[in-house]
């Protein structure tokens, strides 16, 4: 049944319910402890050859003025849950300026049988973010390539890439980027890129959807996971935010070819809890999802400092 919405889309009778809560626990055999007491963010998690893989920012807290926003690690587990890591990092920021201050935001799509790790790079100063790939046979063998995406003149932080294939067979990625509202202030917005390969060229398109006046979402938005099944709608579980960054996790859904939101929630599917410190934030921030066809895992950090999993539940029209 289709209708009408107070927002304009046209309503597929589409929805999700959270059954459960879970915290995500890294385990690391580091003499030195790091990760143990760090600040953990952006969890991406796959399952390729019968085990579940996890590339995760680290970053210490607080933040020192030298130290990189962030060092990418991998990691393995059996249950989802708690994940063994290694030693070393995946991706370390440089010895490139662009991304020597940091490297964030890691994205997973095979290609063949290469691997491909979409990031992004915080250049050497901090002022800029843009988006990177690094290729590799596995995760512990990538090789930085090349600068996928970089703001054009008025935007900035070209971030959180998320990738799909239409119906018609193109690649769309969708990304973070920064655009100014009035002088002086900025708001994070969702761009969209097309390419016929995921190796690229990328050319840039249409903002997919943009932010709603009098809801949850009315200033800031980020990409998260995106979910396709064969005849339905593409969800993507993005990131919304009011103007004092108070961020949650809402879902909307496009058309076969992303050229068209086909329904979108009214209120967040994940809200984050009172922090647990004064100093904590109010954040809940997804970053990707695992299709079990009778449940969806959704990875996400809170107060961009730990690690959790909410399984989800696709609701069927009765």
């Amino acid at each position: 049944m289709r209708g009408p919405r107070p927002d304009g889309t046209q309503r597929v009778r589409l929805d999700f319910a959270v059954e459960a809560l879970d915290v995500v626990a890294l385990d690391t055999a580091r003499s030195d402890g790091l990760l143990a007491g760090y600040d953990l963010m952006s969890p991406y998690v796959w399952q390729r050859d019968g085990r579940l893989n996890l590339l995760v920012r680290v970053l210490p807290n607080p933040l020192g003025p030298d130290q990189p926003t962030g060092v990418i690690y991998a990691g393995t587990s059996t249950d989802g849950l708690t994940f063994t890591m290694q030693a070393e990092p995946a991706i370390a920021p440089g010895p490139e300026d662009n991304d020597a201050g940091g490297v964030e935001d890691p994205t997973v799509v095979f290609s063949g049988d290469k691997v491909l790790v979409f990031y992004t790079g915080v250049e050497r100063g901090r002022a800029q973010g843009s988006l990177l790939v690094a290729q590799g046979r596995n995760i512990t063998g990538l090789t930085k390539q090349q600068v996928l995406l970089k703001a054009p003149e008025g935007e900035g932080n070209i971030k959180e890439a998320s990738v799909a294939k239409g119906a018609d067979g193109r690649y769309r990625l969708f990304y973070e980027y920064a655009r100014e509202i009035r002088p002086g202030v900025s708001a994070s917005r969702i761009g969209m890129a097309l390419a016929e390969t995921m190796e690229g060229p990328w050319t840039a398109g249409d903002d997919p959807f943009t932010v709603r006046e009098d809801a949850w979402d009315n200033w800031h938005l980020s990409t998260g996971p995106i979910l396709s099944r064969p005849g339905e709608p593409h969800v993507m579980f993005y990131n919304g935010a009011t103007l004092d960054a108070r961020w949650r996790i809402g879902w909307i859904a496009f058309d076969e070819n992303f050229e068209s939101v086909v329904d979108r929630c009214i209120e967040p599917l994940v809200v984050p809890p009172p922090p647990q410190l004064r100093s904590g934030t109010d954040i809940a921030f997804a970053a990707s999802c695992l299709d079990l066809h009778d449940a969806i895992h959704l990875y996400y950090s809170l107060e961009d400092r730990v690690l959790r999993r909410a399984t989800l539940a696709r609701l069927v029209p009765g």
